[in-house]
């Protein structure tokens, strides 16, 4: 399937579980050089079944979760059709990312549940998933993905900053991209959120409205992934054994809690930028932590006088993780690397993922 011009859609799911992103995207490469055009969005939260389910996924047995990927792959597809049907979209391709439930890639293990067959049959249209497995395989981490399309389609910015569940940040170092998850970001917020029942700390006005507990602070700084070098990332696992009881453990309140978060995530994301990024610039900030307004403040106050914090406009925000794996479903398409060595510490750079054409 090479050819000038893609129709695709673009579906993602992130660790912070806020629903399903679709995008429907036009790619056209134009003298050696790609140029994308989202022309429809929508987003589907997770009801009170899919929520606790996805998030509690990671305790199923193999059986439940061979079941399960089924059963979220015929709701990606019913999703999906729904969202073609209303946007009258002709679509060449569906790049679907999937849920992760299992991210451990030091022990060569990624699971992202969905099953492109439910999707593609459902749908009537070829699906590219399971993006991460091969590049686990060659060593790499299997994450963060994003930087292939970082390079290709936003390579303008010094860096690239999304704060989903986890954040991850992507720039050019010595002439090749190179990236890695920094920490936690919305998974931890809206875990401290949910006590308060609040799906989420909205603005970031329970955060500004706590005070910093230095005590917790210096524990989370010292917690021992921030010495690692890159490549590196993180799953839900991390959260729970690492994260989760250091603010279990702790006497401050939520809101003081949120607080401390905030200030802890600003402060390793600043870290890394006056560490690594010395040339003047803009930061693109993408994912649902854009919209905080406080967590964005306390960014602006850690980050480098040369670096200018840019929060575009809110559909970008919303679908900058949808629009590039649907790029990487393209790539894929071509057979043309979309994971990147020098991101994902793989003995080579890959083309991931798998293709199902609908029966």
């Amino acid at each position: 399937m090479d050819k000038k011009q893609y129709n695709v859609i673009g579906l993602m799911s992130g660790t912070s579980l806020d629903g399903l992103d679709m995008a429907y995207c036009r790619f056209e490469k134009e003298e050696g050089k790609w140029q994308f055009e989202l022309l429809d969005s929508g987003s589907v939260g997770y009801d009170d079944y899919w929520f606790p389910t996805l998030k509690n996924a990671i305790d199923l047995s193999k059986n439940e979760l061979l079941l399960l990927d089924n059963k979220y792959g015929k709701w990606l597809g019913e999703e999906t059709s729904k969202f073609i049907k209303k946007n009258s979209l002709s679509v060449d391709l569906i790049a679907s990312h999937g849920h992760t439930v299992y991210h451990q890639p030091d022990k060569g293990i990624t699971l992202q549940i969905g099953s492109g067959q439910e999707l593609a049959n459902l749908t009537g249209t070829k699906v590219v998933c399971n993006f991460r497995e091969k590049d686990v395989t060659l060593g790499g981490q299997g994450a963060p993905l994003v930087p292939i399309g970082d390079e290709q389609l936003f390579g303008q910015y010094a860096a690239c900053l999304n704060l989903g569940g986890i954040a991850n940040v992507s720039f050019r170092k010595n002439n090749e991209r190179v990236a890695f998850d920094i920490g936690m970001a919305n998974m931890l917020l809206n875990h401290l959120a949910n006590q308060l029942d609040k799906p989420y700390d909205k603005s970031g006005l329970l955060a500004r409205s706590g005070k910093v507990n230095q005590p917790l602070l210096e524990k989370l700084n010292k917690l021992s992934f921030y010495q690692l070098p890159s490549p590196k990332s993180l799953g839900y696992e991390w959260f729970l054994s690492d994260v989760l009881p250091l603010f279990e453990e702790s006497e401050a309140s939520v809101v003081d809690q949120l607080a401390t978060a905030v200030e802890h995530e600003t402060f390793q994301i600043g870290k890394v930028f006056t560490e690594s990024i010395q040339e003047r610039g803009e930061i693109l900030v993408t994912g649902g932590g854009g919209f905080n307004d406080y967590f964005i403040e306390r960014l602006k106050y850690y980050t480098p006088k040369q670096l200018q914090v840019i929060v575009p406009d809110k559909i970008l925000v919303d679908f900058k993780e949808a629009i590039v794996f649907a790029f990487m479903g393209v790539l894929r398409l071509r057979n043309e690397d979309n994971c990147l060595k020098s991101v994902t510490g793989a003995s080579q750079n890959c083309s991931g993922g798998d293709v199902f054409e609908p029966l």
